[in-house]
């Protein structure tokens, strides 16, 4: 059988305006790396969903694009501008406080009052005060995207909100290279720097330690230049996630680049929150790292970094998806020089600190055989040791475990102005298969990863459980009861008082007409509110409304019974279109109590369409006892159980 190895896009070399590989792959000059094996065709792991979102600001500002008429990441920087008159209504009722009232039966998290758009969340509690939770999400208050904070001490009623004190760390890879003080090397390419500090933010990712530390982490780039960088802060015990240390040099550095051979996305972070365990208070991060030659896309393994000491020194950068003789195939596509079984076509990974003090992360992979049109997620288990600050941590990962099939043939794709990509076609947003990871495992050693996967025709929830930490892995089946719809953006936890009372809370949308059949090109939204042109799309598509759920039960006895948390909102609109987030999340802190928290559309912007947007993007949560039981199967519909 012959085997073609396929990528678009001209030369990765160049640093100015328009050669940076973020713009090429706004403007889909660079695209998703194909394999081809005969009639199988397999596109690989891309750039998350954020980071494409920020990065088309740039275009708005030079030139009209097709890609300007959606998201731009920055704070709703396309709008009329217009004066709309004294008859809109007002932001907010008198009687109420601020923008207090934008709830409607969830508790908003963020609290800006901009009606720009927050979204893509992550949530954890604080192991010392179970009250104590912290929080983050995707937030466009200030320009270019960042990565917001939010915390609460007393159990999710109240909230405050931050923004990353980032903006003193200029890029300078050079600087990053050993010293008598830090022994470790944080950079890839090494290199000069820009000398200047990042445009924005993305991917926010939030842990606390046994020692009651905070840990917020953030992937951070430049817009028109190569600069890409990691960084994880710390709030110190007893400030709860109200502050964070600055990031300024090599401190909290994890790591940095100024590159068009290198680009760092899509990370998450875990912190070792056991009292009795031999690494409490370590730090862990794990990340892709995407890297290109002067033409083409050649791998993007997962890598990791840890630190023993607050997040003061953080260990080398190191490769961690490993390579597997049974699991991986065609590494050195792209690459000859690189090992065949390489696990290497990777993106979204999940890390999760265990009692015993090792560490276990999981990833989308997309590695699998000839004659395999689809991917899988991956696991790979760590043991930790050495001393960041003396240079000698290492993470010691194992060759990675099948943790389940992921499939992803007949996924809709829709066109949001790159081409082709897989997306929920009745909200018209873009989506992902990353796997979440459980939290808190203090009863036991077990385990359980979630995703969506195409395998049932829909996007549906899919669930894996783990008896020894990571070590192995067994699908268990499909979460989600209800069929019909589409189901995504999935996270889990589950109790960390009651054995294996497990939590996983997703997004649904209602389905459009002939959505496994993807028109060529991709499917076109009919929403004139999302700068549709009616002549020309798909039935129902960005027309569908959509809810948030919490599901529960007890380990595997799948489907999992579910209740409904949010009210049915409309698809995101304006200069909102295409996008909520690339994740979701869920922490249980005591018993049964859960803290979902999503993003969603339900309030209405009333300036507009001066401020280019009918329907703001707010965070929620609902402090909530998890669902128990099995769920009964049937056909679901949006807001009802």
């Amino acid at each position: 059988m012959g085997l073609v190895f396929a990528t678009a896009g001209s030369s990765a070399q160049g640093h100015g305006k328009g050669h940076n590989v973020l713009e090429r792959a706004v403007t889909g000059e660079l695209q998703p790396a194909v394999l081809k094996a005969g009639s199988v065709r397999r596109e690989l792991p891309f750039f998350s969903n954020e980071t494409l979102e920020a990065a088309e600001e740039s275009l708005c500002q030079h030139s009209p694009t097709p890609n300007c008429d959606e998201r731009t990441e920055a704070a709703d920087a396309v709008g009329t501008g217009v004066d709309i008159g004294g008859g809109a209504a007002p932001a907010t009722p008198a009687h109420t406080l601020g923008c207090g009232n934008r709830g409607k039966g969830n508790q908003r998290v963020n609290q800006d009052c901009t009606f720009r758009r927050q979204a893509e969340e992550d949530i954890t509690y604080n192991p010392l005060d179970s009250k104590n939770l912290l929080g983050g999400q995707n937030d466009s208050r200030v320009g270019f995207n960042q990565c917001g904070i939010d915390f609460s001490t007393n159990n999710g009623k109240n909230w405050g909100d931050l923004l990353p004190p980032f903006r003193q760390k200029l890029n300078e890879p050079d600087a990053q290279e050993p010293t008598a003080s830090d022994p470790n090397r944080h950079t890839i390419e090494g290199g000069p720097g820009t000398e200047h500090t990042y445009d924005a933010g993305s991917d926010p990712a939030m842990a606390m330690d046994a020692l009651g530390r905070g840990y917020f982490s953030c992937v951070t780039f430049d817009i028109a230049s190569n600069a890409s960088g990691l960084y994880v802060t710390q709030s110190p015990a007893g400030a709860g996630g109200s502050f964070f240390f600055n990031w300024t040099a090599r401190q909290f550095t994890v790591v940095e680049d100024n590159s068009p051979f290198v680009f760092h996305d899509k990370n998450f972070v875990a912190a070792d929150r056991y009292a009795s365990s031999p690494n409490k208070g370590n730090v862990y991060v794990t990340w892709t790292v995407f890297r290109f030659s002067d033409t083409s896309f050649l791998e993007s393994p997962i890598f990791g970094s840890m630190s023993t000491d607050g997040g003061r020194h953080f260990s080398t950068p190191e490769e961690i998806s490993g390579s597997s003789d049974a699991l991986c195939f065609f590494g050195n596509a792209f690459d000859s020089t690189l090992g065949e079984h390489k696990c290497n076509f990777d993106q979204g990974s999940d890390p999760v600190a265990l009692p015993n003090g090792e560490l276990e992360v999981i990833f989308n992979n997309g590695n699998t055989p000839a004659g395999n049109p689809n991917g899988q997620q991956l696991g790979v288990h760590c043991k930790p040791s050495g001393n960041s600050a003396t240079g000698t941590a290492h993470l010691n990962c194992a060759r990675p475990a099948k943790v389940g099939d992921d499939i992803i043939t007949c996924e809709p794709q829709c066109d949001f102005g790159r081409g082709p990509e897989e997306c929920i076609p009745g909200a018209f947003i873009r989506t992902n298969d990353f796997p979440r990871l459980t939290q808190d495992n203090t009863q036991n050693n077990h385990l359980y990863a979630a995703w969506q996967d195409y395998r049932n025709g829909e996007f549906d929830i899919q669930l894996s459980q783990s008896l020894d930490g990571g070590l192995t892995w067994h699908a268990a089946g499909t979460v989600n009861p209800d069929s019909g719809l589409d189901h995504y953006f999935p996270a889990t936890d589950q109790s960390p008082q009651k054995g294996d009372r497990n939590g996983v809370s997703y997004y649904r949308t209602a389905r459009v007409p002939n959505e496994n059949t993807t028109p060529e090109g991709g499917f076109l939204t009919c929403n004139p509110n999302q700068g549709a042109d009616p002549a020309d799309c798909s039935a129902g598509v960005g027309q569908q409304n959509s809810d948030y759920v919490l599901a529960g039960g007890t380990g595997i006895a799948i489907p999992y019974d579910f209740k409904v948390l949010s009210p049915v909102f409309p698809p995101p609109d304006g200069i909102q279109t295409g996008f909520n987030g690339d994740y979701s999340g869920l922490t249980v802190n005591k018993g049964e109590d859960a803290h979902p928290i999503w993003s969603d559309t339900r309030n209405v912007d009333p300036f507009a369409p001066a401020n280019g947007v009918l329907h703001d993007e707010d965070v929620f949560t609902d402090n909530t006892g998890l669902p128990n039981g099995k769920g009964k199967p049937g056909a679901g519909q949006i807001g009802k159980r």
